[in-house]
C-alpha cells in the first residue's frame, strides 16, 4: 500500500493530505485566504501565491504529523501542475519537485482538472467508465465524458465566462462582501444592499 503526499496551490486554497493507494485519508488540511483577498472583492494571484510559500511548509507538517509520519514514510509526492493561477501552482509543483528531489521520491504531476475528473472514483470505487462529468472549477465550465484514465470527451463548454467567474463578479457588482455567498449576521443571512452601481450607456 503506497503512501502519496498530495500538494494543492492552484488557486487561492492551500492544501495538504496523505492518502493511501487504497482510497484512505490519514490527514488532510486546507487553508483558505478568503480575509487576504476580500478587500480587492476577488482573488488577487499574486497575493495568493506569496500566501502559498507562507503557508505550505507548515501545512505539510501538520499533516505528517497529524498521521503519525515521516518524510521517509513516503512512496510518492503528488503536487497540482496545472491549470491555475500559474504563480499558485508553481508554489505547489516546486514544493512537491524539492521534496521529490532530496527524498529520491518519485514525484507525480496531477491536472488540475483530471483532478476533478476522477474525483467521483475516489469515493465511488466501484463506479464503472464511462460517466459523465459537470466541471466546474474556477475558470473552466464544462461537461466531460469521463471514458477512463486518461480519456475524456469534452461535450460542452462555456464560451465566455466560467460560472465560478460570473458569479464572483456578479457579485462584486452587487456589492456582496467577499466571497459573494450569503453572509451570516446572528440568526439569518446579511440583507442585499438596495442600491446598486450601474453604467450609463
Amino acid at each position: 500500500m503506497a503512501l502519496i503526499l498530495g500538494l494543492e496551490s492552484s488557486c487561492d486554497d492551500t492544501a495538504a493530505a496523505l492518502v493511501t493507494s487504497d482510497r484512505q485519508i490519514l490527514a488532510q488540511a486546507v487553508v483558505g485566504q478568503n480575509e487576504a483577498h476580500r478587500p480587492f472583492g476577488g482573488v488577487v494571484p499574486e497575493i495568493a501565491a506569496r500566501a502559498h510559500v507562507e503557508i505550505l511548509p507548515d501545512l505539510v507538517r501538520a499533516v505528517l504529523a497529524d498521521a503519525g509520519k515521516s518524510v521517509a514514510d513516503l512512496d510518492a509526492i503528488a503536487a497540482t501542475a496545472g491549470p491555475g493561477l500559474i504563480g499558485g501552482v508553481m508554489v505547489a509543483l516546486l514544493a512537491g519537485k524539492g521534496l521529490a528531489l532530496g527524498t529520491g521520491k518519485p514525484l507525480v504531476a496531477v491536472n488540475h482538472l483530471e483532478g476533478h475528473a476522477l474525483s467521483p472514483r475516489l469515493v465511488d470505487p466501484d463506479l464503472e467508465f464511462p460517466y459523465v462529468l459537470l466541471l466546474v472549477s474556477g475558470g473552466h465550465c464544462q461537461l466531460l465524458e469521463v471514458r477512463a484514465v486518461g480519456e475524456y470527451r469534452r461535450l460542452a463548454t462555456t464560451i465566455d465566462d466560467a460560472a465560478g467567474e460570473a458569479f464572483d463578479k456578479s457579485a462584486k457588482l452587487l456589492g456582496l462582501p467577499y466571497p459573494g455567498v450569503p453572509q451570516s449576521s446572528g440568526s439569518r443571512w446579511t440583507a442585499i444592499p438596495r442600491r446598486f452601481p450601474c453604467r450609463d450607456h
